[in-house]
């Protein structure tokens, strides 16, 4: 007879080595570092519009338990806001794949962005030692909740109530960064804080880019390079939070024939294409029971709308929907590449994407000739 899996904690833990994602040395670590300690008895789940306050202890434990993320923080802590996620102890699966792409070994130092519930800090620091982990949280109340906690549980690393883009310079360097908060772009400064042969793990997260999880190598230079590794939905590091898009003049509307279905626009490897040939355009969608609804904006206010089986339509000067038809006949001449296919690398003169090898750097594309 087979025995039941366990539950709990524990069986969280089994499930994410049973699908690869702890190796023997992480999975003892994390059967050792129960989570729920970390979540402060008020958190919500996250909802599609706004996040719903867990009331009753059986859900709450069961969600701690669950491979989902746990909102520990709502609108930065301010009353009487619109219930927007602004901290969470990060779905489990995505901290297991984080941490084994930043390959931590015996005798690293390790410099966590977002300390946030201090759950990932507590890993590391069973892992490593608390004095081989430095950990930043830009929000004075998740710092002291991480510091009571971490310190309840047992754990001392090293934290600082600081912005996190800025890394901690004075103990710098370290041998491996890992961000739990996504980046718009990837900060020069954390690169210089590696030391040559260290690695970055972060989530970045575009104007086009849904997020898409970077693994990034120091060359000793100044610069580091990598590819992606697959999606992340991680929410924005405060200093990186995109602003609102301008308004849209709905008088200039036009219909134009779309010959691309939206559905195709949704790939993580079309979103790291478009947004490295198309800056500044973003791209937000939603599911549909017939197909897919796009909705495209750049900096300046031209838009383009779609839904699957129906015209598009643009707004403003700029022939939006037809360029992201044209950069999408280019993806597909290409082999329409995978998110692996692409890497980052981050340098002093900004960060490129590129294909299949650094020195492909993907080129913004021309801007369509205004609309009169």
């Amino acid at each position: 007879m087979t025995p039941s899996r366990p539950g709990g904690h524990a069986g969280l833990v089994e499930n994410l080595y049973e699908y690869g994602l702890l190796d023997e040395t992480w999975r003892a670590v994390w059967h050792a570092v129960p989570r729920e300690p970390f979540i402060p008895r008020t958190a919500w789940r996250q909802g599609p519009a706004r996040c719903e306050p867990l009331t009753n202890e059986a859900d709450r434990l069961a969600l701690i338990h669950a491979d989902e993320p746990v909102v520990i923080q709502v609108d930065d802590g301010e009353p009487g806001g619109p219930g927007v996620a602004t901290s969470s102890n990060s779905q489990p699966s995505m901290v297991a794949r984080m941490l084994r792409l930043l390959l931590v070994d015996g005798g690293h130092r390790v410099l966590e962005i977002g300390t946030a519930s201090g759950y990932v800090a507590a890993l590391l620091s069973r892992r490593l030692g608390d004095s081989a982990v430095y950990s930043v949280e830009i929000d004075p109340g998740l710092a002291h909740h991480a510091a009571a906690t971490l310190r309840a549980a047992g754990y001392t690393p090293n934290l600082a109530c600081a912005d996190g883009a800025w890394g901690w310079p004075d103990e710098a360097p370290f041998d491996r960064i890992v961000a739990t908060c996504a980046l718009r772009t990837v900060p020069h400064q954390l690169v210089r804080q590696l030391e040559p042969g260290g690695v970055l793990v972060a989530p970045v997260a575009r104007a086009f880019w849904s997020g898409a999880l970077v693994q990034l190598t120091a060359d000793g230079t100044g610069q580091a390079s990598g590819r992606f590794q697959g999606g992340a939905a991680y929410m924005p590091m405060r200093a990186h939070r995109p602003a609102p898009p301008p308004p849209v003049d709905q008088t200039s509307r036009r219909s134009v024939r779309a010959r691309v279905d939206p559905r195709e626009l949704l790939t993580l490897g079309f979103a790291l294409y478009a947004g490295a040939r198309l800056p500044g355009v973003r791209m937000v969608h939603a599911d549909r029971a017939d197909g897919a609804q796009v909705w495209l904006q750049d900096e300046d206010g031209s838009a383009a709308t779609a839904v699957s089986g129906e015209d598009a339509y643009e707004y403003g000067a700029r022939g939006l929907w037809d360029e992201v038809q044209r950069v999408r006949d280019e993806y597909v001449a290409l082999g329409a590449p995978g998110a692996r296919d692409f890497g980052l690398t981050v340098s002093d003169r900004g960060q490129q994407v590129w294909l299949h090898d650094p020195e492909r750097v993907i080129e913004p594309a021309p801007l369509s000739e205004p609309v009169r």
